[in-house]
Parts: structure tokens; sequence; C-alpha cells
């Protein structure tokens, strides 16, 4: 379904799937049966990428990149969620809330990171605080000129290649009456800084080869010109940057299930039980339309908060819905699609029980589904006052 999508629209989609194809599949194996992404295949993918004109598409033409707007930047997130995500990060997507860079930091990480020269991470996650950011306990202190970090972020995607990280620390306490609540800055910190250390994070069961880091932080002194954006105003810089995070999750859900759901349509259309195929079977034939259905309808949600933020529109609570449908649907989409091929669909012979533990994550990171029901009920209430 193309839900009234341009030819350019559809051009973008189709040029991203086509590579996805032929750049990102023939490689999926190897990383899964390793974990590990060869730097000459990385290199290949941003290189390739660079040269499709496709690299940091997400940033305006004032940067010298592609300028796609929300909805288009959508569909091209949604077709790298075809493939494998160790693989697709070389496609380069840097932060968005890089553009809140100034002065001497343009040339020194934004330009650096749009033309695929350096790579970026983002890390505001800690052990004690992964919803509740504000319960970060990485601390910066004022001694002298600089800032001293001291602190623990965990789970940091991409930080394996990063050559900087973009950092939310506290930095000041103010009471309120709930309670005291942090200050927050994001700081600009590269690797090799003295006192910073980027090591092995732990293994997961979803996304092999896509490792999560630990950040350490030992009396790291951090000048002023390390700040993005102004002191205390971590928050201020993260919503305006990265409001819409949470579709690049649905969109690429989306694609993840559309490629489950071609394994599970061409297997019910080619395996035969009790002499016939199994998608004569109502059994079979019903949960392939509900898995389409449920597809569809988390494609026109992603798409719809998309265009909404394209039209400068509140789009927080569509956001919320289209990440919390299209994880939670992929969930459904891919266990059923396993179920259907039975016992085999557990090994490790074919992708299906790949997707199906990749598909877990989905409904944790970038705000789990209990955070998205939340968003999503807190803005309907308060428009009533309650």
């Amino acid at each position: 379904m193309n839900y009234g999508l341009s030819e350019e629209n559809l051009m973008i989609a189709d040029t991203v799937r086509s590579f996805v194809e032929k750049e990102i599949y023939p490689h999926e194996t190897l990383v899964e049966q390793t974990g590990e992404v060869p730097q000459e295949i990385a290199d290949e993918i941003k290189r390739k990428t660079i040269e499709l004109g496709f690299y940091a598409c997400n940033f305006p033409e004032s940067v010298g990149c592609a300028g796609l707007n929300h909805l288009e930047f959508a569909l091209v997130e949604r077709e790298l969620g075809r493939g494998s995500m160790a693989l697709n990060h070389f496609f380069g997507r840097p932060q968005n809330i890089l553009m809140a860079c100034e002065g001497e930091q343009i040339d020194r990480y934004l330009m650096p990171a749009v033309r695929g020269e350096r790579m970026d991470a983002l890390a505001m996650t800690e052990p004690g605080a992964g919803s509740d950011v504000r319960g970060m306990k990485c601390m910066a202190r004022r001694d002298g000129g600089d800032w001293v970090v001291n602190g623990t972020k965990h789970f940091i995607s991409g930080a394996d290649h990063a050559d900087f990280i973009i950092v939310f620390i506290a930095t000041g306490e103010d009471m309120t009456p709930k309670g005291p609540k942090k200050r927050i800055t994001a700081f600009l910190v590269d690797r090799g800084t003295p006192g910073f250390t980027i090591r092995d994070g732990y293994k997961s069961v979803s996304h092999r080869g896509y490792k999560n880091m630990i950040l350490e932080f030992d009396d790291c002194r951090l000048p002023d010109a390390q700040v993005l954006g102004e002191v205390d105003s971590g928050f201020d810089v993260m919503n305006t940057w990265l409001y819409a995070t949470r579709i690049t999750v649905a969109t690429m859900s989306v694609g993840r299930a559309r490629r489950v759901f071609d394994y599970a349509m061409d297997y019910a259309a080619t395996r035969e039980q009790f002499g016939q195929k199994i998608g004569k079977f109502q059994g079979v034939s019903f949960q392939l339309a509900d898995m389409i259905t449920e597809i569809d309808a988390a494609d026109l949600l992603t798409l719809a908060a998309a265009g909404r933020l394209d039209k400068d529109l509140p789009a927080n609570r569509e956001i919320a819905s289209a990440k919390l449908y299209a994880s939670e649907m992929l969930a459904r989409v891919t266990d059923a699609t396993l179920q259907l091929h039975g016992g085999m669909g557990l090994m490790d012979d074919y992708p299906i029980e790949r997707f199906w533990r990749d598909a877990r994550v989905e409904r944790i990171w970038d705000g789990t589904s209990e955070i998205q029901r939340h968003i999503i009920s807190r803005e309907m209430l308060r428009a009533l006052g309650a």
C-alpha cells in the first residue's frame, strides 16, 4: 500500500529497499554467526551510501545533505528495517541533535559527521536510570573553567564505532514540591579523552553485531567548548532534536515485519501437509490476513505521525501510538511466522528465529511500551484538564 505517496516518495523507498537487498542481505549470515561487522564491509556500505547520496539524508541541504522531510526519512528507515541493524548502521544517519552545534563545534563535529568522516553515538541510559532519565547519577561538577565528570552509562548503541559521543549528564539539582529534580546538560565527548573509557557491554539476544557499550567517566575533564546547547538545558536540546526518534523504531518495525511476512507467505504457499498447501487451511490463511492488516495499520500510523511533523502539528501522542503499535505488531507477526514454520522456525538454519529474537528489544528501547502508553493517556487526559 502506498497511502497516496508521491512518485518521488516511492522512488526513495524503492531505492533504499534495493540497496538493502543488494548490499545488506548478503552479509547478514556472517554477522549473525560471528557477532561482528568486518571493517572492510562497514567501509564499503558507508562508501556506497555516500555515492548513492543518502548518507546523513536526515540532515538539511544547508549542511550539504539530502534534506529529506520527516515522511521521506520515515520511508528510508522503514526499508532499512528489513536488514541487519549491525550492517545498516553504516548507511549513516547521524543524530539530528548535532544541528545544535555552534561555533567551532560545527567544523569539529557536525560537518565531519554528515560527511561520513566521523561517527557519533548518543548516551543517556544508566544502570539506574532507564525510563527515568532525570534519575541519572552520572554527574559533572565545576572545577575552575572545566567540568569534571564521574559516572557510568550503559546500553549505548553504536559507541563501539563512534569517534565521539553525545552524552547527557547531570550538572546540578533543584528542589521542587515533588522532590529533587536534576538539571541535565549535553556534552560532546571525544573517544580517547583522558578519564573516558568505552568498553564492551552486555551480550544481547537481539540484533547480533549491533553492540551496546558501557561508558565510564573517572574524573574526566571537559571544557565549556564541549557543551552542546546551553548548560542545564539538556532537556531543551533533547526535546528539540530527539522528538521523533521513536518514529525510527516504528518504521523499522514495519519494514522488518514486511520482510518476515514474505517468509510466512512463501511458506504457506509451498509447504504441504495432509495433501494440500497449508495456506488452504483457515488456521493459517486467517493468520496471514491478520498479519497484513496489522502491518498496514502500523505503516499508516507511522507515516501519519511523520506527516504531522512535516506540517508542524503536535505529534507526541501520534508518535507514541505508532511506536507502541508497530513494535508490538512486529512481536505478533514474528511469533506467528515462527509458529507457522513449526520446529524449523527455531533452527538457526533459517532466519525466522533471528527475526523473533530481534523483535523483542523494540518494545524496550527508545521508550518502553509502558512509557508510550503513559504518553498517550497523558496527552488525552491533559486536554480535559486531568
